[in-house]
């Protein structure tokens, strides 16, 4: 019998602790090879003055979190693409010839064609990757779901030489419950839910307007600590500054991670998994 293989496919060093930090040794656990694509080195990204100076470039330290997190998160292996980071939507930096964002727009086969030659060397069974939206509408996120989904839909089209396919296709999902309380508690403060994150670039009203139906939830409450250690690597992007409150809202909130399945696309918008690699092939 073969090994079960999941290949996750993000933008930046820290979506894979921030977003998958329960789940990824979840599947550790139940003997799934994990893979990792991270498009980007993380080198737009806001860095604390306290962390400034640690490392010659800001990717160098992005690059260094994703190291520490590896240690926790355990992948099989992490393929760096080592695009330049884009920044949020209308950002000088989203123009930058060689931002992730910018080619996606200008040569599109391009990012198609690295994620496609890495699926065929995985050949996961299991491909997950942002929501259309790309969670939060960050072009990057965006980007490379694009181009997965590309990728995805070449590889079913032409079989490698031994028959291979990936067989199902999932965007993660958020908890749309924390979403909505996100909102209330940004009113309840006198901000604006669609002026949130430390840029203000942030418009949580519209990551609540592009949720997708959510077909899966697998359940990943025993991994939580896991979550944390991984998710503290990423000091830089504020990984570091978990709170007692947080704990407890993740313990409250997050004992199941959603996934929408993109393919084989469901007859009914229902959850109806627990396991990704339910009438999967092995």
């Amino acid at each position: 019998m073969g090994r079960k293989r999941l290949l996750i496919c993000y933008a930046h060093p820290d979506d894979e602790s921030f977003g998958l930090g329960a789940a990824i040794p979840k599947w550790n656990d139940d003997s799934v090879d994990v893979y990792l694509i991270c498009a980007t080195n993380g080198d737009v990204g806001t860095v604390p003055e306290e962390l400034q100076g640690r490392f010659a470039t800001v990717a160098e330290l992005r690059l260094s979190e994703l190291a520490c997190a590896r240690q926790h998160l355990k992948f099989k292996d992490v393929f760096l693409l080592g695009y330049r980071d884009s920044g949020m939507p209308g950002s000088e930096t989203s123009r930058h010839p060689e931002s992730l964002w910018y080619l996606w727009r200008h040569q599109p086969e391009r990012v198609t064609a690295e994620v496609l030659e890495i699926m065929r060397r995985v050949q996961p069974q299991v491909v997950v990757t942002f929501n259309r939206y790309g969670g939060y509408g960050h072009p990057d996120h965006i980007a490379i779901q694009r181009a997965t989904a590309r990728a995805f839909e070449c590889q079913r089209a032409e079989a490698s030489r031994d028959g291979y396919r990936p067989q199902k296709l999932y965007y993660a999902a958020f908890p749309k419950v924390t979403v909505r309380l996100q909102i209330l508690l940004a009113r309840l403060n006198g901000r604006d839910p669609r002026r949130m994150g430390r840029n203000g670039d942030v418009d949580i009203v519209k990551i609540l307007e592009n949720m997708e139906p959510v077909h899966a939830r697998i359940p990943v409450g025993d991994y939580l600590d896991v979550w944390e250690r991984a998710s503290r690597c990423h000091a830089s992007q504020g990984g570091g500054r978990i709170t007692r409150t947080s704990r407890l809202l993740r313990r409250l909130l997050y004992q199941k991670q959603g996934f929408t399945r993109a393919y084989p696309q469901p007859a009914r918008d229902r959850v109806d998994e627990d396991d990704l690699f339910k009438d999967a092939r092995i």
